[in-house]
C-alpha cells in the first residue's frame, strides 16, 4: 500500500475484534456480574464489531473473574456477522466451549520459551502438544479454531523474539489447519517498522490464513502499529473497549488497543469499519461503574473531533471588544 493510500481509506474494510469481556476483564479485581458481562457483550455485537472474545474456559481458580464462562456463553444474544469467540487452554474448556455454543476456539501460546514457562507453566513444545489434540477436537466438532502466538514482537523477558520462530510456529499450526493466527503484542514492545516487516511476511507466505494482530498501547505505539500493519496488508485488529486489559509479566504494561480510539482514527481517515462510535462509546462510558475505576479512554474523555461544544457565554462581549480595537 502506497503512503497516500494508507492515509486515505477509501472505504476499504477493516475488521475490529473487541477482547474486552476476556482479555480485559480477566485483569480486573472485581467480578462483574453474569448478566452485566451478558449485557456487555450484546452492546459490543449491536455495536458492530466483527467479532466478540466473550470469555475464557479456564480453571475459576486461575482467572475467578470468568468464572461463569458457561452462563455468559449460552445468554448472549447471537447477531449474524458477529463471531463469538472463546479462549480455551484445553481439551477440557474446548468441550465445554462447544457445549455452551462457540462459534470459535481461540488458543494461546507465546513464541518466546520463557514467557510461555512462566505464563502457561509449560514448554513451547509441550503446549504445542496440548494444543494440537485441541484442535483435533474442534475439527470433530466442525468448530473454527484461531491460534494466537504471544510476544511474537518481543519478549519483557528474552528481548527480542526472531521472526522466523514466530513463522515457524505459526507454520506448524497452520500445518494442522487452523483457520487463523493472530500475532499478538503481549507486552507491548511492537514497533511499526518491525510490525511491517513481519506482518508482510506472513501475507506473502500465508495469502489465504485469517491474520490478526493484537497490539498494546504500553508504549503509546498501537494506532502506529495498526497503520503500520494496514500498509502491509493486515485488516483484522484485536481492541479493547475502554483500553483495558494488560499482562502480569510485564511491569509497568497497560491495556489493549482502545477500541473506541482505533475505530474513531480509522473511521476519519475512511476506512469501513462496520462499527457505531457511539454506541460503542457508550460501552466504554459504562465500564467505570462495572470495574470501579476509570479507563484510560481518550473518547470516552475527550469525545471524538466531531464533537462540538457552545462558545462562552461572554463572546458576544469579546467580539464587541475585538471590533472597537480594529476600528479606533
Amino acid at each position: 500500500m502506497s503512503g497516500a493510500s494508507l492515509w486515505q481509506g477509501a472505504g476499504q474494510r477493516i475488521y475490529i475484534q473487541e477482547v474486552g469481556p476476556r482479555d480485559g476483564l480477566q485483569m480486573e479485581s472485581v467480578f462483574v456480574p453474569t448478566p452485566d458481562k451478558i449485557a456487555m457483550v450484546n452492546a459490543l455485537s449491536a455495536a458492530g464489531v466483527a467479532k466478540v472474545e466473550v470469555t475464557a474456559f479456564v480453571s475459576p481458580q486461575a482467572i475467578p473473574a470468568l468464572a461463569d464462562a458457561q452462563e455468559v456463553l449460552r445468554g448472549i444474544v447471537r447477531r449474524p456477522g458477529t463471531v463469538m469467540t472463546c479462549l480455551v487452554p484445553n481439551i477440557k474448556g474446548a468441550q465445554r466451549a462447544m457445549e455452551a455454543g462457540a462459534d470459535e476456539l481461540n488458543l494461546v501460546m507465546s513464541a518466546s520459551e520463557t514467557h510461555n514457562l512462566c505464563n502457561l507453566r509449560m514448554l513451547r513444545e509441550q503446549s504445542f502438544a496440548g494444543l494440537a489434540e485441541v484442535v483435533a477436537v474442534a475439527q470433530q466438532g466442525g468448530v473454527a479454531v484461531n491460534v494466537s502466538l504471544s510476544c511474537s514482537f518481543g519478549c519483557p523477558m528474552e528481548g527480542d523474539v526472531p521472526a522466523a520462530e514466530v513463522l515457524g510456529w505459526a507454520q506448524r499450526f497452520i500445518d494442522l489447519g487452523v483457520q487463523g493466527i493472530t500475532l499478538c503484542d503481549t507486552t507491548g514492545m511492537a514497533h511499526p517498522a518491525q510490525v511491517h516487516a513481519l506482518v508482510s511476511a506472513f501475507k506473502a507466505r500465508w495469502p489465504q490464513t485469517t491474520l490478526t494482530l493484537h497490539f498494546h498501547d504500553t508504549r503509546a505505539m498501537a494506532l502506529a502499529n495498526v497503520l503500520a500493519a494496514i500498509a502491509a496488508g493486515g485488516d483484522r485488529f484485536d481492541a479493547s473497549v475502554g483500553g483495558m486489559g494488560g499482562c502480569p509479566y510485564a511491569p509497568g504494561a497497560s491495556g489493549n488497543a482502545c477500541t473506541e480510539e482505533l475505530v474513531h482514527a480509522l473511521q476519519l481517515m475512511g476506512y469501513d469499519t462496520g462499527v457505531d462510535l457511539a454506541a460503542l462509546t457508550q460501552v466504554a462510558a459504562s465500564l467505570p461503574a462495572l470495574i470501579g475505576h476509570a479507563t484510560p479512554s481518550a473518547i470516552v474523555q475527550a469525545g471524538p473531533v466531531s464533537q462540538r461544544h457552545p462558545a462562552p457565554a461572554s463572546l458576544p462581549e469579546i467580539r464587541a471588544r475585538a471590533q472597537a480595537r480594529w476600528l479606533a
